[in-house]
């Protein structure tokens, strides 16, 4: 029986402990980190909270014979623990990343390197509506914008300063074209902040904007952790795992 750790709370993460869970070869448990309220769980066994930084970790794969870390792209710091632990651990370690955005010759996106820049960019522009996108954690970056009125969109409730004039809406994926579209023509939006996740569920956001002549800041991914093979998708991974025994 091989043992799997799939650090998740995405799409890919799910799919792939349907697939282990079918498979009688594989012991599938899942983590997440317990950032969201109500998550939606995978199939199998399920644990919820972190191990404790790259020791903890490392200490937990003694019992794994394979990790793979399916968590969010910008999920930076568990990426890195991940990384180090096993490599600490002598686990072999498989990272789905799921591609990125790409704007088309219609699209009006400026990239940007972090929500920081994006705050930035925003203060240069002339005072507009923007549709914010970006996760709740990161909302304090905008709060001294005064001159922009805001539309924050979600799941859980942000935490921490709050741009002064502002809507929030705790709402989840996955949307549609249209929906978005009405969200965005109703608020008049001037620009969509968001990061390049690369998720199907949330990208009609995108295409919304390109139809209504939106602009868009779009905040790149952090750098991945350099020597760790990674996939694009949750059935490549169930390959490369079957593959490794």
């Amino acid at each position: 029986m091989i043992r799997v750790l799939i650090l998740g709370g995405t799409a890919e993460a799910r799919e792939l402990a349907a697939l282990l869970d079918a498979d009688h070869r594989f012991a599938v448990l899942s983590s997440l980190a317990g950032r969201v309220a109500n998550p939606r769980l995978p199939v199998g066994e399920t644990r919820i909270g972190g191990f404790g930084g790259v020791e903890g970790l490392a200490d937990f794969l003694h019992g794994v014979d394979v990790l793979v870390d399916a968590t969010h792209p910008f999920a930076a710091t568990i990426s890195r623990n991940a990384a180090a632990a096993a490599e600490r651990a002598g686990v072999p370690l498989v990272a789905v990343v799921r591609p990125g955005w790409v704007a088309s010759s219609e699209d009006s996106w400026t990239r940007v390197p972090s929500v920081a820049a994006a705050a930035a960019a925003l203060a240069e522009r002339s005072p507009g509506r923007a549709l914010l996108t970006t996760g709740r954690q990161d909302v304090a970056e905008f709060a001294g914008l005064d001159d922009w009125w805001f539309l924050i969109r979600v799941v859980d409730a942000p935490s921490g300063p709050l741009p002064a004039r502002r809507e929030i809406v705790r709402d989840r994926g996955p949307y549609t074209v249209d929906s978005e579209l009405d969200l965005m023509r109703r608020h008049a939006v001037d620009v969509l902040v968001t990061k390049d996740s690369g998720s199907e569920l949330v990208a009609a956001k995108l295409e919304a904007a390109r139809v209504a002549g939106v602009a868009v800041l779009m905040v790149d991914r952090p750098r991945r952790p350099a020597g760790v093979e990674s996939v694009a998708t949750a059935r490549e991974a169930y390959d490369a795992l079957a593959a490794l025994h």
